[in-house]
């Protein structure tokens, strides 16, 4: 029997379990490297879209806090982005801790955000389950101190995503509401510290191309470019392949995510992505869409 899943903005309780949390993926349209920062870290232009492809998190009461997990390998230490967020949100004085349960459905280095999003994840729901009432805006604040792209799932949507990704702008949009994205995973791993250490090479020539346009599916979609492409596909050629055939499928975008490894396609109705994922036999395909906020037990 398949687990319960809950969306992120509800809890519920399930009789023998505690409350049930998702946590979605992301894709990015469009990636922009604007210089290295003296801190190390890189400015970035982006467009974020949630999606509800996502990890599963269980919180239970319990006297200490502990992390298990199953589905992808991922370390249950205090190296886990869950754990770093759990001692951020943490108050001084507090009844009860929990133990954290993760199911991992969003492989590790595969550009979706899936650590960033188990960590939203966690501040939201503990905020919650220890009635802190923190407003969003604490909420960023601790966000961005645990990781660069933790901002963007404190309210997830669709938004424009600049400085190291704590800089957010929601987008209003309906263009992708009824579309199909179609992730293709290969069957590696991407280093994002790896990608951004060779990206450099790159930051000229992306400084000298033009700022994004608006998110408006009547203009080319072509212009909301990828750099991390220049670099992934002419060390995995493999990335490339993906891409040329989801466009060739009918998929009316594709793209790298993030520095990778997952590519995506966006479809207009689904008979053409279940097409166009029966070409990927050797990788894992999934189908998604624009989460529905609404809680729905599934």
């Amino acid at each position: 029997m398949e687990p319960f899943h809950l969306e992120i903005l509800g809890q519920k309780k399930i009789k023998g379990l505690n409350s049930i949390y998702i946590s979605n993926a992301k894709v990015n349209l469009g990636l922009r490297i604007l210089n290295k920062r003296d801190d190390g870290y890189h400015n970035i232009e982006s467009f974020f879209i949630e999606l509800d492809f996502h990890d599963s998190l269980i919180f239970k009461e319990s006297k200490k806090y502990s992390l298990t997990s199953s589905g992808y390998s991922v370390p249950n230490d205090e190296t886990n982005i869950i754990f770093k967020a759990y001692e951020a949100i943490k108050p001084t004085k507090i009844n009860n801790e929990f133990s954290i349960f993760l199911e991992k459905n969003i492989p590790i280095g595969s550009g979706l955000g899936g650590g960033s999003s188990n960590a939203a994840t966690t501040l939201k729901t503990l905020n919650k389950l220890w009635n802190l009432n923190y407003s969003n805006k604490k909420l960023l604040n601790l966000a961005r101190k645990i990781g660069a792209d933790v901002s963007f799932f404190i309210s997830g949507g669709i938004q424009k995503v600049e400085g190291i990704g704590d800089i957010l702008s929601p987008i209003k949009t309906t263009a992708f509401e009824r579309k199909i994205f179609l992730l293709v995973i290969p069957n590696f791993s991407i280093s994002t510290s790896w990608a951004y250490s060779e990206i450099k090479k790159y930051l000229s020539l992306d400084n000298n191309s033009a700022k994004f346009c608006s998110l408006d599916l009547s203009r080319n979609l072509k212009l909301f470019e990828n750099v991390f492409e220049h670099v992934v596909v002419s060390t995995y050629p493999g990335i490339g392949d993906i891409k040329k055939i989801l466009l060739s499928e009918g998929a009316i975008y594709s793209s790298l995510s993030g520095s990778g490894s997952t590519v995506f396609g966006i479809f207009n109705d689904k008979v053409q992505a279940e097409i166009a994922a029966s070409k990927f036999p050797s990788y894992k395909s999934i189908f998604s869409k624009i989460p529905n906020k609404d809680i729905t037990l599934i």
